[in-house]
């Protein structure tokens, strides 16, 4: 929901810089505004790794709509301000605040009915991430922001057919050199996967309990010499497993 502009001047003082994943697309069709996402109904963060909301993010949305996805096919994933968009005309913020430096990252858990099953008590996988490129020194945050919200990833080939939540996830690390500041962002969307892949994973994570308040991905000072956010160069390594190979 978009906020009044009279509203926004009389909470000025609390308006956050923070982001809602709220759509995808496939092989560059837009399924439009959530249509089969579980998105929380506001863009508060989670910031405790034990909080049952750091599976799908806090309640909000729901949608009895299973989204189709083939493997190989092109993901993409939208972030906003607020749900639909800029929270104001000409939001500085939107998608999220420039200094909301951070990964993106993407996890599947399978189930027997994506429109119904729980977020609780699944069983998860990464399989991708757009993490910090120390050549450049950006982060996966940039790259969302350069390109209005939106993340793009190949659905992995090997991925065996049957329904799964995607949880989408950004992770804010400004404050995270403080446990507990670390900010994390995340909603699930509903899909099925056609095709014929074999993957089943090993080893899966559950959240909570995937993340520990001081794991190094989270529990970091991301401002080098100078002050800048670019973690002086040096390689990050994002919170949870490695993204899974075909």
């Amino acid at each position: 929901m978009k906020l009044s502009v009279g509203t926004i001047l009389a909470y000025s003082l609390a308006v956050e810089a923070h982001c809602i994943f709220q759509k995808v697309s496939t092989n560059g069709k837009d399924d439009g505004s959530l249509t089969g996402i579980r998105a929380p109904s506001n863009n508060n963060p989670v910031q405790d790794v034990n909080s049952p909301n750091m599976a799908c993010g806090q309640p909000g949305s729901t949608s009895q709509t299973i989204l189709n996805i083939a493997p190989g096919d092109k993901i993409g994933a939208w972030w906003q301000h607020v749900i639909g968009g800029p929270q104001f005309p000409n939001d500085p913020d939107n998608p999220i605040a420039k200094s909301h430096k951070g990964p993106v990252m993407a996890y599947l858990a399978k189930v027997d009915n994506a429109a119904t099953a729980p977020s609780s008590g699944q069983k998860w996988f990464k399989i991708w991430q757009d993490t910090f490129d120390t050549s450049t020194r950006k982060w996966g945050v940039a790259n969302l922001i350069s390109n209005n919200g939106w993340v793009y990833f190949d659905f992995p080939k090997c991925i065996a057919p049957g329904q799964y939540l995607l949880r989408m996830e950004t992770l804010a690390l400004h404050s995270a050199k403080s446990q507990g500041g670390a900010q994390f962002y995340q909603s699930c969307a509903q899909i099925n996967v056609s095709g014929s892949g074999t993957f089943a994973p090993a080893q899966t994570v559950s959240f909570p309990g995937a993340y520990k308040a001081n794991d190094p991905g989270i529990l970091i000072n991301i401002y080098g010499k100078t002050g800048t956010p670019d973690n002086d160069g040096k390689p990050y390594k994002a919170p949870g497993p490695d993204p899974i190979t075909c």
